[in-house]
C-alpha cells in the first residue's frame, strides 16, 4: 500500500515506519522533528530507501497534506504535542498543535477516501478511579486552568473529530497507547519517566520520583503497541472503533525505579519531589493507569506479552552502545 504516517520521524512512529517498509509499503513520512528526531530514520535515509519519501513539515501546513494525501490508500496519525513537560511550558501551542492538526488530516483523508488510524492516549481517561479503563468508561477531569489537562482535553477533541469524520464515511480507527516504551526514547525523558530513570541512573544520578512514588502504570513495549496500531489499520472489525493499547502488567513509580537501578547495575537512589517542584503549583497526576485489554483481544487478537524487565534490558543496551560510539 501506500501510507502516510504522519510524527513518522518520532519514537513509536519510527517503529512503524520500519514495520511498514520492512512490509514493502511506500511510505511517506510528514514530520516537523519538533519531538521527532530525523536520525531514527537514518537507517532507511542514508540508504536512499526508494519507498520513503520523508517531508520534513508540520501537518499544520495544509499545501503538503493537500499534495500527499491524494495518492494514499491509508493515514497514520500519529503526529501531535507531547510530552507532559512541552504541554504544562505551553499548552496554547500544544492544544492548537493536536486539534487542529487532526482537523486537517481527516478533512483531506475524508476527500480523497483515505482509511485513518488516530493514535490517542489513555491520558483520556483522567482521574477516573474506574479501573481497569475500559474504552467506553468515564472521563473525570481537574479544572480546566491547570494545564496538564488541555493535553487529555485536546485528544478527546480529536477522537470526537474521529467519530464525526466517521458519521459522515470515512473509514477509521483509534488506538490509545498506554505508556509505551522502547528504544529511540527521547534520551531527555520529555515524556517517558522511563527515559528519565535510565539516563539519571546512567550518570550515577539519584533517581527523581514524582510524589509519592505510590502512583501505578502500564508500560507497553512499542513493537507491541505497532503490532497493535497495524491491526487496527488492516482489520475490518476495528473501523469506527476506539481501542486500549497497553499491558496489563501494573507497576508503581517506586517499583519502576527500583528495577531501573537493578537492571542498569547503578548504585544510585532514589529520592522523591513534589509535583509542584517539578512541574509548577496546580499539578495534577493520575493515580492508576491500568487499561482493560478485553477489547484489543477481541477485536484485534491482541495482548501485550513483553515484561518490563525484559524491555528495559533491551532499552539499556542501546543506551549503553550509543553511549559507547559517542
Amino acid at each position: 500500500m501506500r501510507i502516510l504516517v504522519t510524527g513518522g520521524a518520532g519514537f513509536i512512529g519510527s517503529h512503524l515506519v520500519d514495520r511498514l517498509l520492512t512490509d514493502g509499503h511506500d511510505v511517506v513520512v510528514i514530520d516537523d522533528c519538533s519531538t521527532g528526531r530525523e536520525e531514527n530514520l537514518s537507517r532507511w535515509l542514508e540508504a536512499g530507501h526508494p519507498r520513503l519519501r520523508f517531508l520534513r513539515a508540520s501537518m499544520l501546513d495544509e499545501t503538503v497534506l493537500a499534495s500527499a494525501m491524494p495518492s494514499m490508500d491509508l493515514c497514520y496519525h500519529l503526529a501531535a504535542a507531547v510530552g507532559v513537560a512541552h504541554v504544562v511550558e505551553d499548552p496554547l501551542w500544544a492544544i492548537l498543535t493536536n486539534t487542529r492538526g487532526t482537523e486537517l488530516v481527516l478533512q483531506h483523508a475524508a476527500a480523497h477516501k483515505v482509511r485513518v488510524v488516530f493514535a490517542s492516549t489513555s491520558e483520556i481517561y483522567g482521574e477516573s478511579d474506574q479501573i481497569p479503563f475500559r474504552e467506553d468508561g468515564p472521563r473525570v477531569l481537574g479544572p480546566t486552568w491547570i494545564a496538564r489537562w488541555s493535553y487529555s482535553s485536546s485528544k478527546a477533541v480529536d477522537e470526537h473529530l474521529c467519530f464525526a469524520y466517521a458519521q459522515r464515511g470515512l473509514d477509521v480507527a483509534i488506538v490509545r497507547y498506554f505508556n509505551v516504551f522502547g528504544r529511540r526514547l527521547d534520551p531527555k525523558g520529555y515524556g517517558s519517566v522511563i527515559a528519565r530513570f535510565l539516563s539519571q541512573a546512567l550518570a550515577g544520578q539519584p533517581l527523581t520520583v514524582h510524589g509519592d512514588g505510590k502512583q501505578s502504570r502500564c508500560f507497553t513495549h512499542v513493537s507491541e503497541a505497532v503490532e497493535a496500531t497495524v491491526r487496527a489499520a488492516t482489520l475490518p472489525q476495528a473501523l469506527g472503533e476506539v481501542v486500549n493499547v497497553g499491558s496489563a502488567f501494573e507497576t508503581t513509580i517506586n517499583d519502576l525505579a527500583r528495577t531501573v537501578l537493578d537492571v542498569s547495575g547503578s548504585q544510585g537512589s532514589i529520592e522523591h519531589i513534589s509535583y509542584d517542584e517539578a512541574y509548577g503549583k496546580g499539578f495534577a497526576d493520575t493515580r492508576r493507569r491500568v487499561p482493560d485489554v478485553s477489547k484489543a483481544e477481541r477485536l484485534l487478537g491482541w495482548r501485550a506479552e513483553i515484561e518490563l524487565r525484559e524491555g528495559l534490558r533491551d532499552l539499556l543496551a542501546e543506551r549503553r552502545h550509543v553511549g559507547s560510539e559517542g
